[in-house]
Formats: structure tokens, sequence, C-alpha cells
């Protein structure tokens, strides 16, 4: 019927939304450490526009070409450069297609 459907993560984004899971006094504790952190891995995103990457690029793809089975990642690198990463996801393709024909059934029903 011409949907596609695909997974985007936008990484780890401190925002106000994020600080609302601790409370206040842990968060100044952790701060450094994600901070640290932030250098050495990619998915924490330190612009919170830059987690609309992986969303931006998707977006801009011919969906049919896209791997149904791949996540793709928002990152930034150590120089803030974004980019988007496509990681595989672990999924067993035959429940998957199970899932699906069982979903294409109901939707008959």
């Amino acid at each position: 019927q011409g949907l596609y459907s695909s997974v985007v993560c936008p990484g780890l984004v401190m925002s106000n939304m994020t600080y609302r899971i601790l409370p206040v006094f842990l968060w100044k504790l952790l701060m450094p450490i994600m901070w640290l952190v932030s250098g050495s891995t990619a998915v924490f995103v330190k612009a919170p526009l830059a987690r609309l990457a992986s969303s931006v690029w998707l977006f801009k793809q011919k969906p049919e070409y896209l791997d149904s089975l791949v996540k793709y990642h928002s990152c930034t690198s150590g120089l803030g450069r974004c980019y988007v990463e496509p990681r595989k996801m672990d999924v067993d393709e035959d429940t998957a297609e199970k899932l699906y024909q069982k979903l294409l059934e109901l939707e008959e029903q």
C-alpha cells in the first residue's frame, strides 16, 4: 500500500525532559561524567536539535531502498559534526514475517 516503517534513535540528549527522570542533585553529580563520556561515544548528542539528524535524513531517503531491519541512530563526532549511523537490529526475520502476516489477517477482519 506504499507505507513504510523505519526505526530511528535520537541518541542520548540532555534536555528538560531528561532532567525529570532523576532528582536534580543526582544530575549535578552525573553531568561531569556524562560530558567525559560524550567525548568517547557518538550517541551522546550534545545539541538538542542534532537529535533530529536521523529523522531528517530518513525523510530524505527513498523508503523502498532502506533496510527494514536497521535502526538509524543520530550521532555526533568528537568535533560536533552530526551524522546518521545505521545499526542492524537483533530481530528474528521469521518471527517478524509471521507477525506481519498476522497483522495483515487482522486488518482484513
